[in-house]
């Protein structure tokens, strides 16, 4: 049973769209799910409704969520004549308040109980539905009855007071599909930024537009197409190189078949007016606007902006329309109050302005009014006292503090291009109003400051970990330009010293425009390098945009003495430099361990500032790059000695040994090492004989190779003295031990190699402690070619004897450390008899395919990489050939 009035379905409408959010029993769900139900309606173009629906949508999700404890489940219906809210919770059991039966709505004054009063208010239609389930509350708003063509209106104003405007009004109309892409570009589009359609159809958004961005604060251009219904400033960069400021509007749209595009109209930002929505003043009634109205919803418009940068900018043009100015301004201080930050202007030229700073006290050059009201009515008579109306046209002013608790936050400001435009009133007025926004906007900056802290610190934390993860010098610079662009600046180069007498060296450049690479490099490369000053911070350098400001000139009056030539391409490319590196430029140093080991510069576009918490920023940032830099510069330097030294012990060259082939194969274990424990050598002894060796130290790394080195040197000597295998072996062993504690055992397979007249060879070899050479004869079979012997380095006192062994045409001999027969995989080992196996397939094969076979199946054997040094000496007396 209901009531009159309080129906359970709707009239039978046509559904047009529909949109649906779920939203869980915590208290912020009652303010998302407003956010929900505004932008779905001003997506529909329901602008009307928006409040109404706002409104009542809050309290139903409020009655769901917080006082039933229940999630919440919205659903917006479009038809043509209004729209439906269904407001679905999961506490069926209670029940709806029945008019005439004893039991009451609620009183506004109560902190429940108000929803089904304001839907009985508000609504054209209202209803409640049961399931056994849930419980659904819906409303239906009806558009109101208006001429056709009209949406909102403003006043009629005289002519001198419309905005200017071009002859010809151009709006650009863009449409962007979901994956970011340009799709449509109009004629408009084509003139205001200088590229024809097919130049940026199947081309990102991002490609050309300037997008400010600071790490954790602000929506992101590719956040900002996602949005129903977004409007607001940035820039496109146009076909030569300049950035355009423009005020967009975005509306996201979907066609017949259910895809989603974004329609962007576009228009120079000093002809906003021309697609600003007109803001909807707060509806009070007259007799209650002096008890209720809130006097920031009165001054700042509802809704107010949740962002801090819409809020301020707001602010000035609520400040500038309420007293008739041709400009305002918005600056905020520092954490110091000694100078203040312009964040937000109309009516001037904000791309040059934004984030630039200005000192509070006073004198030339400094901002002397910021902590009292001042009324200037004619700046021309006090030049400096307002430096931001430097050059601007602008002749009287009026300024006023924002202050919270005392302390000074920023300074609000109008300004007017006629003098004497403005009195003590106007400043009360605008102080008043100051008053009313004051503690909004601290409290927007003060979440601003806790979002970029929060991002900077994520930030810090991925660079580090990025630096961290290389010691390659070419990368780790790649990665400090990276990181800044553009991320904390647009262009970015990256100076070097290599030391104290050494000058700085351009070694890196990156521009957000890859286009733009060469011509800043090619500028960079012919002026002087900035000076290395160790003192922390950014400093500012001029000389990039003031030799691209002078190259622009040149080439520009060369073009303009060309009167009858075609203009060359060279002044596009000298214009799009000198606005790319137009801005501001800071300097950073590297240090490291006490030392400047280089420069770090980042750069803006023309006319741009960077924000102090950007600078900040970008010095932690430096004092990371630079120790990742130094460390790889130290490492590379070592890298270097280590290997010179290693290449040092290896054989300088296998020589030819005449009747045999010979094949070696080496790998040292560990990354960078390129000589181990495990060594080789073939030498020259005397006329027609020819020493080998093959050996392994205990252990791998440095300190084996030591004596590797010795080792090999020491046989080369020896055995050109004329010892024989015993002696040499006899006498090196005497030579490790004298090492003391850094004597390392050693075993080693020597021999000495006689080539034969007849095809055959002859070899005398002693195998102390080494796995045993294996021959292969020609019938396939595979035995060991010596007998064990004591190891080197562990007894004084040695007996060691040679074995002659004869190698006939086809036999192979095969000497290998134990890297090789040691090979492992879990409990599996290659072993002697696996090696036999490998060598039994090698018949008929040269020593360069038999040694190649060997280390195949050697990393066959086991999927992980070999933890051993290597070595494979393979020798073959070839087979003569017949004719």
């Amino acid at each position: 049973m209901a009531e009159p009035g309080v129906e359970t379905r709707t009239r039978s409408s046509v559904i047009t769209a529909r949109a649906a959010a779920s939203f869980d029993p915590v208290g912020r769900s009652v303010a998302t799910a407003r956010a929900f139900v505004r932008d779905t309606l001003q997506g529909w173009g329901y602008s009307d409704v928006v409040d109404d629906a706002v409104v009542l949508t809050s309290e139903l999700v409020t009655n769901a969520v917080i006082h039933a404890g229940t999630s919440a489940d919205v659903l917006c219906l479009r038809t043509e004549d209004g729209v439906r809210v269904e407001v679905a919770d999961r506490y069926p059991e209670r029940e709806v308040p029945i008019q005439g039966t004893g039991q009451s709505f609620g009183s506004p004054d109560r902190e429940n109980g108000r929803g089904l009063l304001l839907c009985a208010a508000l609504a054209s239609r209202w209803g409640v539905e049961y399931t056994p389930t849930y419980k659904q509350v819906w409303f239906q708003l009806d558009l109101p009855q208006r001429q056709v063509g009209t949406r909102s209106a403003g006043p009629v104003l005289p002519t001198s007071l419309l905005p200017v405007a071009d002859e010809r009004v151009r709006v650009a109309v863009v449409q962007i599909d979901r994956g970011g892409t340009v799709v449509n570009w109009n004629e408009d589009a084509e003139h205001l930024f200088g590229y024809a359609a097919e130049q940026v159809t199947g081309k990102p958004l991002t490609d050309i537009a300037a997008w400010p961005h600071t790490p954790g604060i602000g929506t992101g251009i590719i956040e900002a197409l996602q949005l129903s219904r977004w409007e607001g400033s940035y820039g496109i960069r146009g076909a030569d190189g300049r950035v355009i400021p423009v005020y967009a509007s975005h509306l996201r749209v979907r066609d017949t078949h259910g895809e989603p595009s974004t329609v962007c109209l576009l228009v120079r930002d000093d002809e906003r007016a021309v697609i600003q929505t007109p803001l909807r003043a707060p509806v009070t009634d007259a007799g209650s606007e002096s008890r209720s109205a809130d006097p920031f919803a009165v001054f700042i418009g509802s809704p107010a902006p949740d962002d801090l940068d819409g809020l301020l900018q707001r602010t000035v043009e609520r400040a500038r329309d309420m007293l008739d100015g041709d400009s305002a301004f918005l600056l905020l201080a520092t954490d110091d109050e000694t100078e203040l930050e312009v964040r937000a202007s109309t009516g001037l030229p904000s791309a040059r302005q934004r984030f630039a700073r200005v000192p509070v006290e006073a004198g030339t050059g400094r901002y002397g009014s910021a902590r009292m009201p001042a009324v200037h009515d004619d700046l021309t008579a006090v030049p400096g006292a307002v430096p931001l109306l430097n050059d601007t046209g602008m002749r009287s002013v009026v300024t006023v503090p924002l202050k919270v608790e005392g302390r000074l936050t920023g300074s609000l400001g109008v300004a007017a291009e006629g003098a004497a435009r403005y009195s003590n009133e106007e400043a009360l007025r605008l102080q008043f109003a100051a008053d009313r926004i004051a503690l909004a906007v601290e409290s927007a900056r003060l979440g601003e400051l806790e979002r970029l802290r929060r991002g900077s610190l994520s930030f810090l934390v991925e660079a580090s970990d990025l630096l961290a993860g290389t010691l390659d010098r070419d990368q780790t610079l790649a990665l400090m330009a990276q990181m800044t662009v553009p991320t904390l600046a647009t262009w970015c180069a990256v100076y070097t010293i290599a030391d104290q007498a050494s000058d700085p060296y351009l070694s890196y450049v990156l521009h957000e425009d890859e286009d733009r690479i060469d011509g800043l490099k090619a500028l960079l490369s012919k002026i002087d390098p900035p000076d290395p000053v160790p003192t922390p911070g950014a400093r500012i350098w001029t000389a990039p945009a003031d030799a691209a400001h002078q190259a622009a000139l040149r080439t520009s009056m060369r073009e303009l003495g060309r009167s009858s030539s075609p203009v060359s391409s060279g002044i596009g490319t000298t214009l799009a430099t000198a606005a790319a590196v137009g801005g501001e430029t800071v300097v950073l140093p590297l240090v490291a361990r006490n030392r400047v080991i280089g420069m770090l510069t980042l750069g803006k576009p023309s006319d741009d500032h960077f924000r102090q918490e950007i600078l900040e920023l970008a010095e932690d940032l430096s004092r990371r790059a630079a120790l990742a830099l130094d460390n790889a510069r130290l490492y590379s330097e070592r890298t270097a000695i280590s290997q010179a030294l290693q290449r040092s012990l290896l054989p300088p060259g296998l020589p030819q040994v005449p009747g045999v082939e010979v094949e070696v194969i080496y790998r040292a274990a560990g990354e960078g090492n390129e000589v181990g424990g495990d060594f080789y050598d073939l030498f020259p002894i005397r006329d027609g004989a020819y020493g080998f060796a093959i050996g392994d130290v205990c252990g791998t790394g440095p300190e084996a190779a030591a004596v590797t080195g010795l080792a090999r040197h020491a046989l080369r000597l020896l055995a050109r003295e004329g010892f024989g295998g015993p002696a040499v072996l006899e006498r090196l062993n005497a030579a490790i031990l004298d090492e003391g504690a850094r004597s390392r055992f050693l075993t080693l397979l020597y021999g000495e190699l006689w080539p034969q007249e007849d095809g055959s060879a002859v070899l005398k070899v002693v195998c102390a402690g080494h796995p045993l050479p294996l021959r292969l004869r020609q019938d396939g079979t595979v035995e060991p070619a010596a007998e064990p012997q004591p190891l080197l380095g562990v007894m004084e006192d040695l007996e060691l004897y040679e074995q002659t062994i004869t190698l006939d045409p086809g036999d192979v001999l095969l000497c290998v450390t134990d890297g090789v027969t040691e090979r492992r995989e879990g409990t599996r080992m290659l072993g002697d008899d696996g090696l036999t196996d490998v060598l039994t397939t090698c018949t008929g094969l040269t020593a360069g395919a038999v040694a190649s076979r060997v280390l195949r199946a050697v990393e066959r054997f086991a999927a992980e990489p070999a933890s051993d040094d290597m070595a494979i000496l393979a020798m073959r007396v070839p087979e003569p050939h017949t004719s």
